[in-house]
């Protein structure tokens, strides 16, 4: 039987990668127990590096009564690790075979009625749960890296998904302190990602042709509209642009230049140049600061906009 969501114990994180890693961090933080499986070799170690890589943030954000890191099992088993699932969420790598072969073995091993939720970033829920035995508890739980900062999940279900599945998952995330957006329709890439993506793609494109650096492409962003869309999303923030007539006088005023050639939505050829100027770039822009010196700068960051949002 499915438990409440406010009933659940027990989460299962089935692949541990950076994103599952980042969930298992999120949900320990949240006092649940957590069951760890991930086939790759020396997962355990990769898990328990992310996880107290993620702790002083998460110890700083403040843990909900009970989070313990000692509440984390590492089960190389899978049908041993989904029999104790109350929620399972998957984060395997994103192959369209290896999510449908997952989660069938998933569903196989998982108690009746418990919820299967899976971290895909761009697949539709109706093209993973082909080979499901019970595909109505399957559905989308979309997050953001890091998943143990970023609240935003995306969840939607697929054409053979019960209602109350999405429902019930959407409920579950509040609960756990997850901000949500219960999508009404399955939408390739989801929302989020398709606006990431054009923006990505825009940016690749002025590389490319020599328009702008990787360096000025960034500090665009984060001395520029970055600093507004954590008050106000993009649609929002264009409703001020119309000053007191809104996004009426906004979209009258400035609808003609909606047909000017600024933008190039088309993917631009990940040739080997750009590759190389890309990557180049991100290597002048970190200089002496390592990947974990990244995260950390990255984490202090989005603690400080969420407290000084009042979200944390």
């Amino acid at each position: 039987m499915r438990p409440a969501p406010e009933e659940v114990r027990t989460v299962v994180c089935a692949g541990t990668g950076v994103i599952g890693g980042g969930w298992v961090a999120y949900f320990l933080s949240r006092g649940f127990r957590v069951v760890g499986w991930d086939p790759g070799s020396g997962a355990e170690d990769r898990l328990r590096h992310l996880v107290d890589a993620a702790w002083p943030a998460l110890t700083e954000l403040g843990l909900a009564d009970g989070a313990d890191r000692a509440n984390l099992v590492y089960e190389p088993d899978l049908p041993a690790a989904c029999a104790q699932a109350d929620f399972v969420q998957e984060s395997a790598p994103e192959d369209l075979d290896l999510k449908r072969r997952l989660l069938a073995d998933i569903d196989a091993a998982t108690p009746e009625g418990v919820v299967i939720s899976s971290s895909t970033s761009g697949y539709a829920m109706t093209d993973m749960q082909t080979e499901c035995t019970h595909p109505g508890r399957t559905v989308v739980g979309h997050p953001f890296n890091p998943p143990y900062l970023i609240p935003l999940v995306e969840v939607v279900g697929g054409k053979l998904t019960d209602p109350d599945t999405v429902a019930w998952t959407s409920e579950f995330f509040r609960l756990a302190g997850k901000s949500v957006i219960a999508m009404d329709h399955e939408v390739p890439g989801f929302i989020a990602n398709r606006l990431q993506e054009a923006l990505w793609r825009e940016a690749l494109h002025m590389v490319a042709a020599g328009e702008a650096t990787v360096e000025q492409i960034d500090l665009s962003i984060t001395d520029g509209p970055g600093l507004r869309w954590p008050v106000h999303g993009p649609m929002l923030t264009f409703h001020l642009a119309g000053g007191q007539g809104g996004m009426a006088h906004m979209l009258d005023h400035f609808g003609p230049s909606l047909l000017s050639p600024w933008t190039r939505l088309e993917a631009a050829e990940l040739t080997p140049e750009l590759r190389d100027a890309v990557v180049a770039g991100c290597d002048r822009e970190a200089g002496d600061r390592t990947i974990d010196d990244l995260v950390a700068e990255r984490d202090r960051g989005v603690i400080a906009v969420l407290r000084a949002l009042g979200r944390a």
